[in-house]
């Protein structure tokens, strides 16, 4: 590895070994793939207590640099949290392997058979920031999907993305792959992510996950394609013919479960007939420590217009009364990021007039937008929740870092 000051020349030699290793792994076996990623769960259960104090000292980085508690909650790890990461792994190396899957086939009259199929991307740049899970769930997908990975993890969460990148190694190696297929960026300079931008010979795509500065540090200066993964501004519709019980669990369990993923709820929009409704669950949500930022109910501080489109990864959430559901969609449409957005009803007519006005990556019916998640959604992991509109969208797992191309076969067929 070169001298690691040398921030340019380090980033090349990254580049190219992950070139090399793609090579080979766009055609290794599934079952080298799933092997590499049963032996990377198997050694990060053996070596949870390694994890766990390289998570002691990021999160003594953190405290020290003043990161919020929503922050802090993100960066923490625990026997849990660590096993959740292990199944997580063992979830997608049991699932198909995506790479040459036959997306579809036909014969043309000219004697011509084509099939398109699924091949990997090449190489992925990561970015992200204090989520030390993101180094096993991005490692994992790549792998699966036959890409290398560049991995650039926060400076908060170093420690601890180390370690379990050794364990990712460790697997790659056990499985006869090359250990270069996962690289991580072995630097807190911020000049590696400039670097990574771009290299567009090393890499073909890269993914920003985190908040709205990095996501758009990455938009305005990559040169390399990307994947967006903007701001989760999630929004939960209290419809007129919503189910008062099914209302308050939902609403109580997107907002406080987590506050700090991008799936947790931040706006609440209440039908101007569900008025009773939705001040109980104001009320609900206060209880639970929540500052409701409110208007036309009554909750802890009056809403300001600042408080629309908000991402507040915190225990706070705003709160409005809506005239009618074409107005809570004007209003998702005017201040959503087109990430996740929710209505509960019992009216079928207007779940599916939300699903058809509204273009958000994922759209829940009665649900929890805490179930914004990959793996809740059979993915073993995701890599991101893409909010753009080209190649992937929503969860991002395995198959989404797939492209694909066209096989075609003749039988001495010429062209009149």
């Amino acid at each position: 590895m070169k001298d690691p000051n040398d921030i340019p020349a380090m980033m090349a030699e990254i580049g190219q070994r992950a070139r090399t290793a793609a090579a080979e792994l766009a055609h290794a076996t599934p079952e080298a793939k799933a092997q590499a990623l049963s032996t990377a769960a198997a050694t990060m259960r053996e070596r949870v207590d390694a994890i766990l104090d390289a998570n002691v000292q990021d999160l003594a980085f953190g405290r020290d640099k003043g990161l919020s508690d929503a922050m802090m909650d993100r960066l923490t790890l625990d026997a849990g949290r660590i096993e959740s990461i292990c199944t997580g792994l063992e979830a997608v190396a049991a699932q198909d392997d995506p790479v040459g899957r036959i997306m579809a086939e036909w014969d043309m009259p000219s004697g011509l058979h084509i099939s398109r199929v699924r091949t990997p991307l090449g190489v992925i740049g990561v970015i992200y920031e204090s989520r030390p899970n993101v180094t096993a769930d991005a490692g994992a997908l790549c792998l699966k999907s036959g890409n290398a990975v560049i991995l650039r993890g926060g400076s908060e969460s170093f420690h601890s993305s180390g370690a379990i990148h050794a364990c990712l190694v460790e697997g790659l190696r056990a499985a006869g792959l090359p250990g270069d297929a996962i690289q991580r960026v072995p630097t807190r300079d911020r000049a590696a992510v400039s670097e990574m931008l771009t290299m567009t010979d090393a890499i073909d795509v890269i993914v920003p996950r985190g908040g709205k500065g990095l996501v758009g540090l990455v938009q305005r200066e990559a040169r390399v394609p990307v994947f967006a993964h903007l701001e989760g501004i999630v929004h939960i519709y209290v419809d007129a013919a919503a189910d008062p019980d099914k209302a308050l669990r939902i609403v109580l369990n997107a907002k406080t479960r987590r506050t700090g993923i991008c799936g947790a709820a931040e706006c609440l929009l209440v039908h101007r007939d569900a008025v009773p409704l939705g001040q109980t669950i104001v009320d609900g949500l206060m209880a639970e420590g929540v500052e409701v930022r409110a208007e036309g109910l009554s909750g802890s501080v009056p809403a300001s217009a600042e408080d629309w489109g908000r991402e507040y990864l915190d225990m706070k959430i705003a709160a409005k009364v809506v005239d009618s559901l074409d107005d809570a969609i004007g209003h998702i449409r005017h201040y959503g990021s087109s990430h996740t957005d929710c209505i509960v009803t019992e009216d079928p007519a207007a779940v599916a007039r939300f699903f058809e006005r509204l273009d958000s990556a994922i759209l829940m019916h009665n649900a929890s937008t805490q179930f914004a998640d990959g793996a809740e959604f059979g993915m073993g992991a995701e890599i991101g929740i893409a909010t753009g509109k080209m190649h992937a969208r929503g969860p991002v797992g395995a198959e989404q870092l797939t492209s694909f191309k066209y096989l075609v076969t003749g039988d001495g067929t010429v062209r009149s």
